[in-house]
This record gives C-alpha cells, structure tokens and sequence, in this order.
C-alpha cells in the first residue's frame, strides 16, 4: 500500500500540484503563533514550543492512521494519500527550476533574476546568468532532497506521520532560526528546533547524498563529498550539495556578489563551471535519483509479498 500511495501522490502531483505557497504561508504563522506563546528566550521554552507543535500533531497523525487502518486499510490509505500529497512537493522545485532555465535560454535575465529571488528568498539582482544557474542547480539539488526524498523515506518509516514530523522539523528550524538572525546560533529558543532537525535529516541526507553518486559519477560524487562536505557551514547541505556537484561534474559553491560585496563561499564539485547547458543534467539527475528509490521500494514490496 505503501508504494501504491507514493505513485499515485506522484501522478497526481504531476496532473495537479499541492498550492504550496498557501501551504507555506499557513506554516509560517502557525510557526509565528508557535513562538508567540511559547518564546520566553529560554531553551526550555523551545523544547516545549518543539514539542506541541511538531512532535505533537505527529502523533496524532500517527493515531489517526493506525484507528483509520483498524476501521478499514482503504480509509487509512486515502489518509495517507492526501497526508503525502500535501507534504511532498516535487512540482514545488521543478516548477522554479524550469522557469529558470527557459527564462536564461530565452535570454530573460532579469525574469530569471526574479524567479531565483523569489525561490531562494534572497535577492539576485546582481547576479550573471552562470551565477543564476549555478544557484539554480544548488537549490534544485536541496529542495529535491527536502521536498522529495527526505519526507518519501520518513513516509517509508513511520507512515504519513514520519512526513508530517520531517515537514514540520524543517519548517520550525528555518522560521525560528530566521526570526533570531543574525544571532540564531547562540538563541536559545530557535536551538533544539535546528539540534532536532539535523537529527532527523542526518540519514535521509546522506541517503540522498548516496543516491545522487550511484545514479550520476560516483567517484567524484564521493570523492567531493570526503574532501569537500565539510566546508559547508551547513553540514547537510554540505554533503548534499558535494555529492550533487560531483555526480553531475560541475563545479558549485565559490564566490557570488550579494548587497554589500562578495559573499565567501567554498568550492564544490569538479569539472566544468555550471552553466545554464548543466540545467537539464541536473533535473536529469533527480529525476534518475527519484526513479532508483521508485524501484528499491517496488522491489521490497515484492520481496514483502514473496514472504520468506
């Protein structure tokens, strides 16, 4: 039923996408109303804000699901249907990238401009068009990862309610962390939020990261993932987006203009600079990446129905 209900939140998706920004929207005040109530500036107050609001509403999921399963297995996988299809968001990346790529083939700099803008939340006003593609590929390789393939594995743990605890983890970690910047590493409410997060995202990362080398170059996948992941401030995206710029053989990461310079940023990958010719290598990548995890889970659904 599992692999049933992925396919068709997929095919679905593919017909008619989850309006995620209205998705976004209500998370982002329901993470607002969170921090309200809860924000005394304590790391206690944290714990607790995480718990009612994420690890909460989880298990009700989670409760729902096994009482809908005993009631009849078609209501609990119409549940998990809808669940899935409102957490998971591979039109939610897909749509930007080709936006993007179109926009830069067409010679429309600045619509590119303002669709990576809107995409990444940052401006790009003083971006070229190499520096919009290589963003675009980075960005493509991480909301693959947590829109896709992160909320797909924690589906294949715990059922709708892994998806619900990793979509809301992601969300809680980035508002509370963006309401405390600059200081969002030392703020003690925003601390266990980004500490639980990394937690829960440490294997579908790497997983991911897995994945991206065996259906790209694996060598230089693995290779930039050893000798370059850690230069990331953010190890997750690290690792994720070493593995993806080695699998794809182009180079990600260095050095961009922001508003009041030049933003530092490391070297990642191998190969060529990315350019908007690598745009269609990348979604080809997760496009493979996505096809792989579709036939390992075929392939234990079978092996679970073979028995031993």
């Amino acid at each position: 039923m599992t692999f049933l209900c992925i396919i068709s939140v997929l095919v679905l998706e593919q017909l008619k996408a989850a309006p995620a920004a209205r998705l976004m929207v209500w998370q982002a005040a329901y993470a607002e109303f969170l921090e309200h109530q809860f924000n005394g500036g304590e790391h206690r107050h944290g714990v607790t804000a995480w718990m009612v609001g994420v690890a909460l509403p989880a298990l009700l999921v989670l409760l729902l699901h096994v009482g809908l399963d005993y009631l009849h297995p078609l209501l609990s996988f119409g549940f998990d249907f809808v669940v899935l299809y409102l957490v998971m968001g591979f039109r939610q990346f897909s749509h930007y990238f080709t936006d993007i790529q179109l926009a830069l083939r067409t010679g429309e700099l600045e619509r590119a401009r303002h669709l990576l803008a809107q995409w990444r939340g940052v401006s790009a006003d003083r971006l070229g068009s190499a520096e919009i593609a290589r963003l675009a590929i980075e960005q493509g390789i991480i909301s693959s990862h947590r829109d896709v393939f992160a909320p797909l594995l924690w589906f294949m743990v715990l059922g709708p309610a892994g998806a619900v605890l990793y979509r809301l983890s992601i969300g809680m970690s980035q508002h509370w962390a963006a309401s405390a910047w600059p200081m969002a590493e030392t703020d003690n409410f925003s601390r266990f939020a980004r500490q639980a997060f990394q937690v829960i995202d440490w294997l579908p990362a790497r997983l991911t990261a897995v994945t991206f080398a065996v259906v790209g170059d694996f060598e230089d996948a693995v290779y930039c993932w050893r000798t370059q992941a850690s230069q990331w401030a953010d190890a997750s995206s690290g690792i994720l987006l070493s593995s993806g710029a080695g699998a794809l053989g182009v180079k990600l990461g260095l050095p961009l203009p922001d508003a009041i310079g030049v933003e530092a940023r490391p070297e990642l990958g191998l190969g060529e600079d990315a350019d908007v010719e690598h745009l269609q290598s990348a979604i080809g990548l997760v496009w493979r990446a996505l096809v792989l995890c579709l036939l390992l889970l075929a392939l234990l659904t079978v092996a679970s129905w073979v028995g031993p």
